[in-house]
């Protein structure tokens, strides 16, 4: 090969697996995948928005899928998606909703939605928490319940794909899209040696010596590097305005308690007040009762006084009086015969 092609950049992608040549290629990939969903093999499948070279031409296009619709009408979906965002998930669950309610068409009724399967090859790891690298999410209960079995979406994390020694179909194709655009077309390992591999690599090889198709695929790796920039920045500052917003509500949480406590002094010093206020006034009743006590102590001691000086002319008047009585009395003895 000329150039090393990656064949997860979404022209490479959609021509592996949405161009009408590799229809086989689309069906031995979801068989892979959902054979033991499905319990019967696909073996016919219409692509609904088959690939065309000419849509890439443009930068415009960014989201690219493989819609298809087998014999049952049963409805597949699948994607790449190079880098994470907040949203994804939202993104994702939003994608099968939509595809699963287009069905139908006024005057249908819903006992003619068909499964809708959406399956997402992911270059970076969403589930971080997970060491799986294959999740199945369907509508269940809490009990593990199924409430329909009208489909489901398949994640398959690239990032924690790790075999040793490729040993399934669905493996085959994750070591594809792993390292790919590692291959060497002129020395291919034994896992990809099968009919289906090696009409793959056949596409990787035409982007790499087709000026061309060469061309587009160096316009779209250009066009998803910058669109990756910009997501990662518009993501960086998305956490930042996070990060600063939390920050604020702690700083107003800290505003609000300093405020509370402010309050609470506030009403404590306002109790304090009212207790001194009240204790003030105790103290003046209670030295206004001092000074009436000492009033009644003084007329007291006044009037103790008082009785003390008039016994003690009492007393000198009864001295006086023994005075004059005796005087009297040696009067009376004196003229005595």
């Amino acid at each position: 090969m000329r150039h090393a092609i990656d064949p997860k950049i979404d022209c490479v992608f959609k021509a592996l697996l949405g161009a009408e040549e590799n229809r086989n290629l689309l069906i031995h990939f979801l068989n892979a995948f959902l054979a033991q969903e499905l319990g019967t093999p696909i073996v016919w499948v219409d692509i609904l928005n088959p690939y065309n070279a000419k849509e890439f031409i443009s930068d415009k296009l960014s989201i690219v899928d493989v819609k298809a619709q087998d014999r049952l009408g049963q409805l597949y979906q699948v994607e790449i998606q190079l880098s994470n965002h907040a949203n994804l998930p939202a993104r994702i669950i939003y994608n099968w909703a939509d595809i699963y309610s287009q069905q139908l068409k006024s005057g249908q009724d819903y006992c003619e939605l068909k499964p809708t399967y959406s399956i997402w090859l992911l270059a970076e790891n969403l589930l971080t928490d997970d060491k799986d690298y294959v999740h199945h999410y369907k509508i269940r209960d809490e009990r593990g319940n199924t409430f329909t079995p009208h489909g489901g979406i398949w994640l398959l994390e690239l990032a924690k794909f790790t075999a040793g020694r490729v040993e399934s179909e669905d493996q085959r194709w994750l070591q594809f899209f792993k390292v790919g655009e590692q291959l060497n077309d002129a020395a291919l390992p034994e896992w990809m040696m099968s009919e289906e591999m090696k009409q793959a690599m056949n596409t990787l090889t035409a982007f790499s010596e087709k000026d061309r198709e060469y061309f587009q695929y160096q316009a779209r790796q250009e066009y998803l590097r910058v669109q990756r920039t910009i997501e990662r920045d518009r993501e960086e500052r998305r956490l930042a305005m996070e990060q600063t917003n939390l920050a604020l509500e702690q700083s107003n949480l800290v505003l609000e308690q300093t405020n509370l406590a402010l309050e609470q002094t506030h009403l404590k010093l306002e109790h304090a007040e009212q207790e001194l206020e009240q204790t003030g006034q105790k103290l003046e009743q209670t030295g206004q009762k001092l000074e009436h006590t000492e009033q009644e102590l003084e007329q007291t001691a006044q009037a103790l006084l008082q009785a003390k000086l008039a016994e003690e002319q009492a007393k000198r008047r009864e001295q006086s009086a023994l005075a004059e009585l005796e005087q009297l009395k040696a009067l009376l003895a004196n003229k005595a015969p």
